[in-house]
């Protein structure tokens, strides 16, 4: 019987490994198509299902809040808030944020973890509308891939209103609208400067952290956002911190 030569091997298993990623790359550049997302309104996302598949699992229902709301209708605070914190570079940028992926990925190799990071908006709409929160590298190459073609299929505008719709802010809380009236019992149209600095600075981490739990890292990120915005002329410092 002949032996296979460790060499062989390794080569087989690098051109299967290659093949897969060829096919994979191929695949999320044609699939899922976004002509139903470039002017309807999604009825649900992947993270909803995946959400409500682990609650069941845990042998409970998760009810989902969802409420669509246009660009127009929610707070322009917010709407500023979240870039400046998850995004600054948002209008600028091509869907992928290079140096933030850069400092991330070496953040991860220093510490000998696979957290990421440095996920612009558009990454993080891509994860949230067809994808899991699963942190294996495969599923980091799809997201980036799907960021990409986003930028090429929809305005900023749009990417920016399915982002703040979809968005995860705590268990079961999906979107601007839903957010705003769970903790707030307001509609995102009428967020404070203050609110939505509140609401934007817990979407890293929307089940760690609760808008008003009143934290010292909430609060200090919430004067860094809004002294910020001040900086910019987005709000008046009275109105900031009123």
């Amino acid at each position: 019987m002949s032996k296979i030569r460790p060499r062989r091997v390794l080569r087989r298993t690098f051109l299967l490994i290659l093949t897969v990623l060829v096919l994979g790359i191929g695949y999320n550049l044609v699939f899922p198509s976004f002509s139903g997302i470039k002017k309807e309104t999604p009825k649900t996302t992947a993270f909803m299902k995946h959400c409500q598949m682990m609650s069941r699992k845990a042998g409970r229902d998760l009810a989902i809040a969802y409420t669509w709301m246009p660009l127009d209708k929610i707070s322009p605070y917010l709407v500023q808030a979240v870039v400046v914190s998850e995004d600054d570079k948002f209008w600028s940028h091509k869907g992928l944020d290079f140096e933030a992926i850069k400092t991330a990925l070496a953040r991860d190799l220093r510490n000998k973890t696979w957290r990421y990071g440095g996920s612009t908006i558009t990454q993080q709409l891509a994860k949230n509308l067809f994808l899991s929160p699963s942190k294996n590298p495969l599923r980091k190459l799809r997201e980036i891939i799907l960021a990409w073609r986003l930028e090429r299929a929809l305005s900023k505008k749009r990417i920016l209103e399915l982002y703040l719709n979809v968005v995860e802010w705590g268990t079961g809380i999906f979107g601007a609208e839903a957010a705003s009236r769970r903790y707030y019992g307001k509609p995102a149209s009428e967020l404070t400067p203050q609110e939505a600095a509140h609401l934007a600075v817990v979407l890293p981490s929307p089940r760690r952290y609760n808008p008003l739990s009143g934290s010292d890292y909430i609060e200090d990120r919430v004067r860094e956002v809004l002294d910020i915005m001040v900086r910019r002329g987005m709000v008046a410092a009275e109105e900031a911190w009123n």
